[in-house]
């Protein structure tokens, strides 16, 4: 053994080893991040009922569409509140003049925020005193939910959401 040299020392061949192990977890996080990004899903659009690159493409016709109709028409979610065993969606369209309208179109998206997987769309509704009534829907969790509304008249639309709670009977238009 030769004196005076410390053995603990490594002579800086541990460099390259740390150098190299340092790549390739870097290149390994970034293969990770690739391939679980692409096995998540694509939402829809919490706000207009199609992808968010189709609304973002849309935006200023989307845009337009509720101006227009908002020059002709008033729409109001009058939904009493939610409830898991029987929600029953109510909304009320008239014209400025608050005369009740009765032949608007209404299709209706009851959903989860960021989570389509309890999704219940309703197309059918009644229409009686002003007031159009989508048959009772079964909301398999408590919590908050999106209630998206396309609402036509004619040959004008909008969109129309509220969030609403299980929990609490207070809703907020967005």
């Amino acid at each position: 053994m030769q004196e005076g040299k410390d053995l603990s020392k490594s002579n800086g061949k541990i460099w390259p080893y740390a150098i190299g192990t340092s790549i390739a977890l870097v290149f390994g996080a970034c293969v990770a991040t690739i391939i679980i990004t692409s096995t998540l899903p694509v939402e829809n659009s919490d706000t207009y009922m199609m992808g968010y690159h189709e609304a973002d493409a849309k935006a200023n016709d989307l845009i337009n569409a509720r101006i227009a109709f908002d020059k002709k028409y008033k729409i109001s979610y009058v939904t009493e509140g939610l409830s898991l065993d029987s929600s029953v969606i109510k909304y009320k369209v008239s014209d400025l003049e608050s005369q009740a309208v009765s032949n608007a179109k209404i299709e209706v998206v009851v959903t989860r925020p960021n989570n389509h997987k309890h999704d219940q769309t309703l197309k059918s509704s009644n229409y009686e005193n002003g007031v159009y009534t989508f048959p009772s829907i079964k909301l398999p969790v408590e919590g908050r939910w999106d209630i998206m509304a396309k609402v036509s008249v004619g040959d004008v639309q909008r969109f129309y959401n509220v969030k609403a709670d299980t929990r609490e009977k207070v809703t907020y238009e967005y």
